[in-house]
C-alpha cells in the first residue's frame, strides 16, 4: 500500500556525458508514494522549518531564476522529489563540495520521478542523497534532524574521499583548459589526458619527478653538498651520528645551529637557534628518532620561506611568522596558546585551512624553556613568548622575490633534478640576495603542498595548479587522442569494427571497446559484450593506445553515461524503429533521439559527427554538433546530402556503383561497392551503410584515401572472425546467412538483404534475446512469419530476462501465425537445437538464417561449421 514516504528504487551512477549534462551524476528513482497528493504548501510548517534547517538554501534559485526561488517554490507548493534534488545539492556545499547541476523528473508512473544531481564523488553523493531523504521526512513530520552533525559525517567523507586541495588545483586547471582527466584510485593519482599522449600526477607530484632526485631530496646532507658545489647558498654543518659528535659539530659551526633529521620532512624534529649544549643534546634525541641519521648545521637568522618552483619557473612564494603569546598573570602558557592563536580561523587540522594548529611539540618546549617558562607556567602580563619560530609559512610573498633569490631557488630544483619543488630557504628580507644577508637555501622538497600558495593566510592566491598544467602540457597539447564513439540502434559494432581497423592500417596503436570484446591493436585481449564505460576507461588509460574506437549502445549512455568526455568523431548510425523502448523510462523515439544526441553533443570543436543522412531523426542532429558535420547515405540525392554539399560540406555516398567522397563540387571515387566484401557484391544495403559511415569517420580523421580503400576492400579477407550481420556461407547449393538482428528495423534491413539472394525456399532460426515489450515481439514475429517459408523460435540463454521460459518465445509465434507466408513455426528449447535442426532439414536451394544470441555468435558458428565439416 502508498504511503507518505520518499523510497528509493534505484540509483544509477552515469560517470560521464549522459542525457543529462556533461559530469558525472547520480540518478535516483524515487517513489514518493502518497506525497504526490501532498505538495509542499499542504504540510503544515514544513517550508518553515526547512529552510531554519538549511537557511543557506535561500542561494538557490531554482525556475523563478532568482535568489530565494527555490524557497519560493517550497512555499508556493512543489513535489518531494524537487526537494530532494535542491536538499541533496545543499548538503553536497556544505560539505565543502560545489553544489552543481540538478534535476527532477516525473516518470511514465505516477509518483515515481528521477532526481539528477551531480556526483563529484560517488560515496559522498549517496550518502548526501541518502541524508536528504531522512532530512527531508523529518522536516515534513515535524521530527527533530541533527543538520549539524549530517554535515559533519559527510565533511569526514568528502576528506576520506575527495582529492586533495593540492591535486585538485591541478585537476581544476587541467579542467579549464580542456584536458580530460582520470581518477586512478581512491587517493590523489590522477590521468591527465588520455591513451599515449596522458600524464600522470599524485599530488604535485608529476610523472616527470625521477625517482633519483626524490632520492636525493629527502637526504639533506646530500642535498646540501650537491647545492654547495654547484655555488648555491647553503648553511654550513655536517651529519653527526652521536650527542657528542652533535656538540663537537656545534661548536666547529659555531653556536646558534639547527638540529634536525637529515631525512625528515613536514619540520618534525626541527630544532633552531641552539646556544647551548643541553639544548644540542635535548634536540639530537628527539631528531635522531625521526629520521635515520641527524643534521646540525649553521642557524641562519630570518623567516623561514618556500617558493615553489615549476620547471624552470619560480611561481610562488610564502612566508613563514613565528607565533607569539601574551602573558596575561592568569593563563598558563598552553591555555594562551588555544585562546591567543588557535581562535585564529584560519587555523586547523584540515587541509583547506592556511595555517596548522599550535601544541607545544618537543621544538616548541624547548623554545619556551629556553625563555625559562614550562606549559604551565602563567607569563607576567605584557610578557611576550616565543612559541614557534618557524613554521606558518602562509603568507604570500611572491612579488617582493628578488630576481636573484628566484635564480638561485629554480637553480638548487634543477640541480636535485625536480621538475616540482617546494625549496625552503630562510633570509631576513626575500626581496634581497641570499648572499648580501648570509641566506641559504635550506632544504629542496618533492611534491610540496600547495595550499599555503592556493589559500594563503594573507595576499594573494596564486594559480600554481595552472602552472603546473602549463608545464606538462605546453600551448598548443591537451592530451587528447582521437577518439570515436559509435552509437545507434543497429550496426554499430561492424561500424567499430572497421573503423578500428582503418586506423591500424594509418599506422595508430587502437584500442577498441565493443560488444564483440575489448581489442588492442587487433589481438582480442577479453571477450564478450566489452561495450560499456568500464572497457572503455580501460582503452583510454592504456598508455600504448594512441586512438580509440568506442561503441556505446542506448543502456550504456542511459546506465552508465560515456567513457569519455569528449571525442574527435562521434558516429550515429541510424535510429530507425530504435529498440528497447520502454527501457529506462524512454517511451518513444523523440526519447531515444535525446539519448543518442549525447554522443553528438559532446564532439570537440576540431572534430566531426558522422550522420546517417537517410535517417531524419539522426540527420536533425547535424545543428547539435560544435565541430563539422560529414553525412552519409546510400544517395547522393538525399535530401540532408544534397543541402549540406550546397555549402561546400562533406558527405559520403554511393552514385553509380562506386563509393563516392564530396565536398562541395569536389568528388573523389573511393571504390567500387561490388568490391567491398562485407556488402556481399552490393546486395547488403544496411552493410553498406555501415562501410560509409565507417569511411567517412575515418575520412573526418584524416586517414588518407587510398588507406581507406584497401581497408574496406580487405576487412572481410582479414579477419579470423566474421562479423554478426549478415555473413553468407554457401555449402552444397545451400545458403547460410550468420546474422545478428533482434529488432524490427534490423530484422527487415535483414529481410530486404535476403531477398537479393535466390532460394526456393527460405527459413530462418530466430529468438526474442533480450526483454523487449510485448508489441515488438508481436511485430517481430509478424515479420517472421510475412517473410519465411519456416521459422524455428527458441529461447536465448545467453542474456538475462524477467519473462518465464517460453513466453518470449510464446509471443512470436503468436506474431508468426499473422503473416501470411509461413508454413511451419516451430520451437526448440534451446539455441544449438534449433540450428541443428534446421540445418539437418536443409536441402538444395534453400536459403537458412541463423541469428546469433544477443550475447554471443559463438553458438552459431560452431554449429555452422560441425554442419559444414560432417557434409
Amino acid at each position: 500500500m502508498k504511503k507518505k514516504d520518499i523510497e528509493f528504487l534505484d540509483v544509477v551512477a552515469l560517470r560521464g556525458p549522459n542525457i543529462w549534462t556533461y559530469r558525472p551524476v547520480l540518478e535516483a528513482w524515487v517513489d514518493i508514494g502518497e506525497l504526490e497528493d501532498h505538495p509542499s504548501n499542504t504540510i503544515p510548517g514544513f517550508p518553515e522549518r526547512l529552510s531554519s534547517w538549511l537557511p543557506t538554501l535561500i542561494e538557490h534559485r531554482c525556475s523563478p531564476g532568482v535568489r530565494g526561488g527555490f524557497l519560493q517554490r517550497l512555499r508556493e507548493g512543489t513535489w518531494p522529489a524537487h526537494i530532494l534534488e535542491h536538499v541533496t545539492l545543499e548538503l553536497q556545499n556544505l560539505a565543502g563540495l560545489p553544489g552543481g547541476f540538478g534535476k527532477a523528473r516525473e516518470t511514465a508512473k505516477r509518483g515515481v520521478y528521477k532526481v539528477i544531481v551531480r556526483a563529484w564523488q560517488e560515496d559522498v553523493t549517496r550518502a548526501a542523497l541518502g541524508e536528504a531523504r531522512d532530512l527531508v521526512m523529518a522536516a515534513m513530520e515535524d521530527r527533530p534532524f541533527d543538520v549539524e552533525a549530517t554535515i559533519s559525517r559527510l565533511r569526514r567523507m568528502v576528506d576520506r574521499h575527495c582529492l586533495g586541495p593540492s591535486t585538485a588545483c591541478i585537476v581544476d586547471a587541467a579542467d579549464d583548459r580542456d584536458i580530460p582527466y582520470i581518477r586512478l584510485f581512491e587517493g590523489n593519482l590522477v590521468q591527465l589526458g588520455y591513451g599515449a599522449r596522458q600524464r600522470r600526477i599524485w599530488t604535485a607530484e608529476t610523472d616527470r619527478t625521477s625517482a633519483i632526485a626524490e632520492g636525493i631530496s629527502r637526504d639533506k646532507d646530500l642535498t646540501k653538498r650537491l647545492l654547495a658545489e654547484c655555488g648555491v647558498p647553503v648553511p654550513e654543518g655536517r651529519v653527526v651520528e652521536s650527542v657528542g659528535q652533535a656538540w663537537e659539530a656545534a661548536c666547529d659551526i659555531g653556536t646558534p645551529v639547527v638540529v634536525k633529521p637529515y631525512d625528515g620532512n613536514h619540520g618534525r624534529g626541527v630544532f633552531t637557534n641552539l646556544n647551548s649544549y643541553e639544548e644540542v643534546k635535548a634536540a639530537y634525541e628527539v631528531a635522531v628518532e625521526e629520521g635515520s641519521g641527524v643534521l646540525v648545521e649553521r642557524f641562519v637568522p630570518g623567516n623561514e620561506h618556500r617558493l615553489l618552483v615549476v620547471g624552470e619557473r619560480m611561481v610562488a612564494a610564502a612566508r613563514g611568522e613565528p607565533a607569539w603569546v601574551t602573558g596575561d598573570g592568569e593563563h598558563t602558557i598552553e591555555e594562551l596558546i588555544d585562546l591567543q592563536i588557535n581562535t585564529d580561523p584560519r587555523r586547523g587540522r584540515g587541509e583547506d585551512c592556511p595555517l596548522n594548529l599550535v601544541r607545544l611539540d618537543s621544538a616548541a618546549t624547548l623554545e619556551v624553556a629556553r625563555q625559562g617558562f614550562q606549559a604551565d607556567s602563567v607569563p607576567p602580563a605584557g610578557r611576550r613568548v616565543l612559541i614557534q619560530r618557524n613554521g606558518n609559512v602562509a603568507f604570500d610573498v611572491t612579488d617582493q622575490v628578488h630576481p636573484e633569490v628566484a635564480h638561485a631557488v629554480t637553480l638548487a630544483a634543477r640541480i636535485v633534478g625536480l621538475d616540482v619543488a617546494g625549496v625552503d630557504l630562510v633570509a631576513e628580507d626575500i626581496s634581497r640576495p641570499l648572499e648580501e644577508q648570509r641566506g641559504a637555501i635550506v632544504e629542496v622538497n618533492a611534491g610540496p603542498g600547495l595550499l599555503m600558495h592556493l589559500k594563503p593566510a594573507d595576499g594573494q592566491p596564486r594559480p600554481v595548479g595552472q602552472a603546473i598544467i602549463d608545464h606538462l602540457f605546453p600551448p598548443g597539447e591537451d592530451g587528447r587522442i582521437p577518439v570515436v564513439g559509435v552509437s545507434g540502434t543497429n550496426g554499430k559494432t561492424v561500424v567499430a569494427r572497421l573503423t578500428a581497423r582503418l586506423l591500424q592500417l594509418w599506422g595508430r596503436h587502437v584500442g577498441l571497446a565493443c560488444s564483440e570484446g575489448l581489442y588492442f591493436n587487433q589481438r582480442q585481449v577479453e571477450r564478450g559484450d566489452r561495450a560499456d564505460w568500464a572497457s572503455g576507461r580501460r582503452v583510454l588509460m592504456n598508455r600504448s593506445v594512441d586512438a580509440a574506437v568506442i561503441e556505446n549502445s542506448s543502456s550504456v549512455i542511459l546506465r552508465q553515461g560515456l567513457a569519455y568526455d569528449r571525442c574527435q568523431v562521434g558516429i550515429v548510425t541510424n535510429i530507425d524503429q530504435a529498440d528497447h523502448l520502454g527501457e529506462h523510462d524512454i517511451r518513444d523515439l523523440d526519447g531515444m533521439v535525446n539519448v543518442m544526441r549525447t554522443q553528438v553533443d559532446v564532439v570537440l570543436p576540431t572534430g566531426a559527427a558522422v550522420l546517417n543522412a537517410r535517417d531524419e531523426r539522426v540527420a536533425a542532429m547535424a545543428p547539435l554538433c560544435d565541430g563539422e558535420v560529414v553525412f552519409f547515405g546510400l544517395d547522393a540525392q538525399l535530401p540532408a546530402i544534397a543541402s549540406h554539399l550546397a555549402l561546400g560540406k562533406r558527405a559520403v555516398f554511393v552514385r553509380d556503383g562506386d563509393v563516392v567522397l564530396a565536398q562541395g563540387q569536389h568528388e573523389q571515387r573511393l571504390t567500387a561497392v561490388a568490391a567491398i566484401p562485407l556488402t556481399v557484391g552490393g546486395r547488403v544495403a544496411f552493410q553498406l551503410e555501415n562501410v560509409l559511415a565507417a569511411v567517412a569517420g575515418a575520412w573526418a580523421l584524416g586517414v588518407p584515401a587510398d588507406i581507406i580503400r584497401v581497408g574496406v576492400e580487405a576487412f572481410e579477407a582479414d579477419r579470423p572472425d566474421p562479423p554478426w550481420q549478415f555473413h553468407v556461407v554457401q555449402h552444397r547449393d545451400i545458403t547460410a546467412v550468420v546474422d545478428g538482428a533482434h529488432n524490427a528495423s534490423a530484422l527487415r534491413a535483414l529481410i530486404a538483404a535476403a531477398e537479393n539472394f535466390p532460394a526456393s525456399r527460405r527459413r530462418i532460426v530466430y529468438g526474442a534475446g533480450k526483454d523487449r515489450r510485448d508489441q515488438d515481439l508481436l511485430d517481430l514475429g509478424r515479420l517472421l512469419g510475412e517473410a519465411f517459408d519456416d521459422v524455428v523460435l527458441y529461447d536465448d540463454a545467453t542474456v538475462p530476462t524477467q519473462r518465464a521460459p517460453g513466453e518470449a518465445r510464446a509471443l512470436l509465434r503468436t506474431g508468426a501465425h499473422q503473416g501470411t507466408r509461413a508454413a511451419a513455426i516451430a520451437d526448440e528449447p534451446d539455441h544449438a537445437t534449433a540450428i541443428r535442426s534446421a540445418l539437418a532439414a536443409a536441402r538444395p536451394g534453400d536459403l537458412i538464417v541463423l541469428q546469433c544470441d544477443e550475447g554471443s555468435a559463438d553458438t552459431t558458428l560452431h554449429c555452422l561449421r560441425h554442419w559444414i565439416g560432417q557434409n
